[in-house]
């Protein structure tokens, strides 16, 4: 037979059960880490391969470029560090 308590109860299981996607904070950590991963990660290698091209082109230049170049991929460095602390403030606050 049917009984309408399990019913109810059943209901207000689901209801309670189905969080919205956009509530889950582990979704927004990973996007995060992701994004702060991927960007600095591709910045570092159009960094890279920028001074190597500019080197070739002129190398009496090259150290004028790999001082520019290892700062500017310090700063890129930075940004996926920040990144991190950024996504564990939005899971442990």
């Amino acid at each position: 037979m049917f009984d309408i308590a399990y019913a109810a109860e059943a209901a207000s299981e689901a209801a309670a059960s189905s969080v919205s996607l956009f509530t889950d904070r582990n979704l927004y950590v990973s996007i995060t880490m992701f994004a702060g991963a991927a960007m600095p990660a591709l910045s570092i290698g159009w960094i890279g391969s920028k001074s190597v091209e500019a080197i070739g082109r002129n190398p009496e230049a090259a150290a004028k470029i790999q001082t520019a170049m290892v700062l500017s991929v310090a700063f890129a460095e930075a940004i996926a560090i920040y990144s991190l602390v950024v996504s564990l403030i939005i899971k442990f606050v």
